[in-house]
């Protein structure tokens, strides 16, 4: 990096703190956002009002039904991430997890598909 390079580390807030280390300074925003859930055996749920590009995905909340959860999907619009692949015991309880993302969607409104047996709660700024 450059001398003068700023790194914003969060999205959609105030800087709360800066912090310098040689010539690269790091700003630390407050989140601002909200949060969708998602229902088990849903697809291609919308996160958002209508949702667009530039929406940012803080993370998601897995919350498994059985230890046999069904997969978890996002979707930037049409282009589809797996962010957990579920089946047959692929988790040893039922205490929820979070998925972190810091993204911002690309092509249009983020959208979450879940399998049988997961729901899920979307955190993030969706329009």
């Amino acid at each position: 990096m450059s001398d003068n390079t700023t790194l914003n580390l969060g999205s959609g807030g105030d800087v709360i703190a800066t912090h310098q280390i040689g010539s690269v300074k790091y700003q630390v925003t407050q989140f601002a956002g909200g949060y969708e859930t998602v229902a088990a055996s849903q697809t291609a749920q919308v996160i958002g009002a209508s949702g667009a590009a530039g929406d940012y995905m803080a993370g998601i909340l897995v919350i498994p039904a059985t230890t046999s959860p069904g997969n978890v999907l996002l979707l930037d619009n049409a282009t589809s991430i797996t962010v957990f692949t579920g089946g047959a015991g692929s988790v040893s309880n039922l205490v929820p997890f979070f998925i972190p993302m810091g993204m911002n969607s690309v092509t249009g409104a983020w959208k979450v598909t879940t399998g049988a047996n997961d729901s899920c709660i979307a955190v993030g700024n969706f329009t």
